[in-house]
């Protein structure tokens, strides 16, 4: 191995070797002397003194060079990697090596590492590869790199730097960015529902997956709200970037839906609330949101939405409907009057609310994400979370997706046989008069009779019957319509009219004759409620949770 070569190239080897072919200049002790050569007295003397000699780099040994270097080097030849020659440094880190051997034997450690594979690669390329930071079977972590030398038969030159310092530090950082991340996503999670409200006539699944970006999380939620009288409240929604901020953003949103909700508004109203209480929180922060409602005597999904992506419907004949319209602009953006729209979802279907992160991808238009999922759709049957888990996997989300995944899979359910016994309905139009009340009454008492409900829940719901209709007949205008449903776990009773005046509870003093329908209702049902209908009006429900079939 030719050293001298290598070091004529190093800055000021040329310099140190002119010197040494110049003719030394005389110095003469006479301080009188005048001359081009004429120095003083003192810096005669010092010139004269006699120092060490500093040698130069092209004469120094190659091995007592690579002996004093800190770092670890070692010299191998031919295909087999036989070993030539080991540095101090390198006998202190593994222990005395023999020459002679192949690296496989001489130097165990190596083919721990998996550097041999290295080795034969630098060897017939001809060009220096580098491994950075393995940890040696000592604990000790080093990055090796190895140079070709291309005299005799050849061989590679093995030099690991200790990098043991840089390893434990970034393995220090690496595990402080995990807990971080670990907290991020700890807090994603305690800010969306822990557990999904179930409703009757619906069933429910839902599946989040954090983007696998560091401690980055995102604000993607969802929610699923029970608002009464049989209805159900759906909501999805995505906050514009990503770390703690959008997750504390994401988690007043949903807070505030959860409270808009209780008001039983529509799906465009709870919006508008939304819209400007995002630009309260952070003018600078949007977010898209779908709020849908579904009500089993209707088949129907009522939506509204800002700027989120189409709900999508399969029918019980699996074809996949869009619900594109109407869209209005994100949240937070103000100055727009958002609108409700509707799409069937009658027994049988399966609608999908989600977020970007299943069907965005970088090198993909996002239409063309849709329909793959349109796709995946159609042929994903079996219970919500099985579909959930299906729509996730054929949109390729692993552990290490760049964006947050929010899927809210919702089913209703086809209902046959002795099942579909438990999930009846019945209804009966009022006409004004004296007589609406008392065929409101027994109405109420022939279904609940065919019901086959228990004598003291039949007597509740004729009670709260004829306090409804009475109410609604002082107060309210035609048309006038009185329901009854049942489902496997309550009795629910409902009366609209045309009047939109909502009815409220109030304490009715011993002289007042009226005014105290609306809490005998409240004081024997399980709950009561009302809203403003579309088009006009309202409606007044209230429900009793029926016994479980072990309990009668």
């Amino acid at each position: 191995m030719n050293f001298t070569r290598w070091s004529a190239r190093l800055p000021g080897t040329q310099r140190r070797a002119a010197a040494r072919t110049e003719p030394t200049v005389a110095v003469t002790p006479d301080r009188r002397g005048e001359g081009p050569g004429s120095v003083p007295a003192a810096r005669a003397e010092h010139l004269t003194d006699e120092a060490k000699p500093i040698p130069a780099l092209d004469e120094l040994p190659v091995r007592e060079v690579l002996d004093r270097v800190p770092s670890l080097v070692a010299l191998v030849h031919g295909s087999d990697h036989r070993l030539a020659y080991v540095n101090d440094a390198y006998v202190t880190a593994f222990g005395v090596r023999h020459p002679g051997a192949p690296a496989r034997e001489a130097l165990p450690e190596l083919a721990e590492l998996g550097l041999l594979p290295l080795l034969d690669q630098v060897l017939r390329s001809g060009k220096p590869r580098t491994l950075k930071s393995r940890k040696a079977p000592g604990g000790r972590s080093y990055t090796f790199t190895c140079t070709p030398v291309t005299e005799g038969e050849g061989g590679v030159l093995i030099f690991a730097t200790d990098v043991t310092d840089h390893a434990e530090a970034a393995e220090r950082l690496r595990a402080s960015e995990r807990r971080q991340r670990e907290t991020a996503v700890t807090l994603q999670r305690s800010l969306l529902p822990q557990e999904l409200e179930e409703p009757d006539d619906l069933r429910i699944a839902a599946t989040y997956h954090p983007g696998g970006t560091e401690a980055a999380v995102g604000g993607d939620w969802y929610d699923v709200i029970t608002l009464g009288g049989g209805r159900t409240a759906l909501v999805i929604g995505d906050v514009m970037g990503r770390g703690v901020r959008a997750a504390a953003v994401m988690g007043q949103l949903r807070t505030a839906v959860r409270a808009y909700a209780r008001l039983d508004l529509p799906p465009h109203e709870v919006l508008q609330l939304l819209d400007g209480l995002a630009m309260e929180i952070d003018a600078n922060q949007i977010a898209t949101c779908v709020y849908a409602i579904h009500d089993p005597n209707e088949g129907r999904l009522v939506y509204a939405s800002a700027g989120h992506l189409p709900i999508l419907v399969r029918d019980e004949n699996g074809q996949v409907q869009r619900a594109d319209e109407p869209t209005g602009p994100p949240l937070g953006t103000g100055g727009w009057m958002h609108a409700s729209g509707s799409i069937a979802l009658s027994p049988g279907s399966t609608a999908v609310l989600y977020t970007d992160g299943l069907v965005e991808r970088r090198d993909e238009d996002l239409d063309e994400g849709i329909a793959s999922l349109e796709r995946a759709l159609a042929g994903a049957t079996g219970t919500p979370q099985v579909v959930c888990d299906r729509l996730v996997r054929s949109a390729g989300v692993t552990a290490d997706h760049d964006d947050d995944v929010a899927v809210l899979v919702l089913q209703h359910p086809a209902r046959t046989g002795p099942d579909s016994d438990l999930f009846r309905n019945a209804a009966l139009e009022l006409l004004g008069g004296v007589e609406a009340a008392p065929r409101a009454r027994a109405f109420a008492s022939g279904v609940l009779t065919s019901w086959r409900f228990p004598a003291d829940l039949h007597d509740l719901g004729v009670l709260a019957t004829s306090e409804l209709v009475a109410n609604s007949l002082q107060h309210g205008t035609p048309p006038m319509r009185l329901r009854l449903r049942r489902t496997d776990r309550r009795l629910i009773i409902e009366v609209t009219d045309g009047d939109d005046h909502l009815p409220r509870r109030r304490r009715a003093e011993p002289g007042d004759e009226s005014g105290r329908g609306i809490a005998i209702v409240a004081t024997i049902a399980s709950a009561w409620g009302s809203r403003r209908t579309p088009g006009g009006g309202k409606a007044v429900w209230c429900e009793f949770v029926l016994p479980k079939p072990t309990d009668r």
